[in-house]
């Protein structure tokens, strides 16, 4: 029996969660960056980028490439980048409600009036 596409895309949105590749996918959503590149960026251990990297292509969300010893990597889709911009016009649409909430509750509180 095949995997429901609702657990498969919430496996796919669990791949999404981790800051760092999150990141990553945001500056290849600029253009192809080399390791050394994305290790500067990112400003994590080499290490623990690499344990990233190897999510997000098991995961099918990069690709990499070989230039000699040096290692590229880029999305395998430019959906992918697109997904990043919604994602952000969703966040600001909840962060600006939240905001006037704030707003909100921070102008002053009419008095009180007791009835006597």
């Amino acid at each position: 029996m095949s995997t429901p596409l609702y657990q498969l895309k919430a496996e796919f949105f669990k791949t999404l969660g981790h800051p760092v590749r999150i990141r990553v996918l945001e500056l290849l959503s600029q253009r192809e960056l080399a390791v050394a590149d994305l290790v500067a960026e990112v400003g994590v251990e080499p290490a623990h980028l690499s344990q990233q990297l190897t999510v997000l292509r098991h995961a099918g969300l990069v690709t990499t490439r070989k230039a000699g010893s040096a290692a590229f990597y880029s999305l395998t889709s430019p959906e992918i980048a697109g997904l990043l911009v919604v994602a952000r016009r969703i966040l600001s649409g909840v962060l600006s409600g939240q905001m006037e909430l704030l707003a909100d509750l921070r102008a002053p509180v009419p008095p009180v009036r007791h009835s006597g």
